[in-house]
């Protein structure tokens, strides 16, 4: 195999590789089961820390 072959072969796997994470990825966010857990996190940052009780001071 030749260093032109061998890197032909490399950069093809190499794109089915990232491109088949990136739906993999997608196809999690927009899966129908997550979308409570994602509305769940998107909360977080509007909540009010004042409504949490005290810790004991650690």
């Amino acid at each position: 195999m030749t260093y032109h072959a061998a890197t032909v072969l490399s950069q093809t796997i190499a794109l089915v590789l990232f491109v088949s994470l990136f739906l993999a990825i997608v196809a999690y966010a927009f899966w129908p089961g997550n979308k409570k857990k994602f509305d769940q996190a998107a909360q977080v940052p509007l909540e009010d820390k004042n409504d949490e009780p005290e810790g004991d001071g650690r």
